[in-house]
Order: C-alpha cells, then sequence, then structure tokens
C-alpha cells in the first residue's frame, strides 16, 4: 500500500479499514492486548502467540489477575 503525502492529495485510510483489509486480503492480523472486544482468554492467546512467535514484550501488559507465570 502507498502513502501519498497529503500535498499529492493522497488521504490516509483509517487504521481499523487498513487492518481489516490485511486480514482479509492477506491472511495478517493486527491486534492490541489492549482491545477492549477482546476476553480475557482471548487476550492470554494472543499473548502466547506473540511471545512465542516474537518473545517477550518491551512494555509491560496488563493481563489481569489471571496471570500464572
Amino acid at each position: 500500500m502507498r502513502w501519498l503525502p497529503q500535498s499529492f492529495g493522497g488521504e490516509r485510510l483509517p487504521v481499523e479499514e487498513v487492518k481489516r483489509d490485511g486480514w482479509r486480503e492477506q491472511g495478517i492480523l493486527v491486534v492490541s492486548i489492549a482491545d477492549s472486544r477482546l476476553t480475557w482468554p482471548e487476550k492470554e492467546i494472543l499473548c502466547r502467540i506473540g511471545e512465542k512467535l516474537y518473545g517477550k514484550t518491551e512494555i509491560p501488559i496488563a493481563r489481569d489477575h489471571h496471570e500464572q507465570d
């Protein structure tokens, strides 16, 4: 996807639209652990997948009182 400066008439797509299109068109999922639409189990699964693929985050992630580590 190409971004053009505003002076060239380019307009940025809303972030949620870019994330949705990435998922639908390329199978790429971009999710914030802080997304209020997710339940605790969903957030925990995503944390574990992220840590498995990329290691621990540099910022603390609030995993609520359910954390067992």
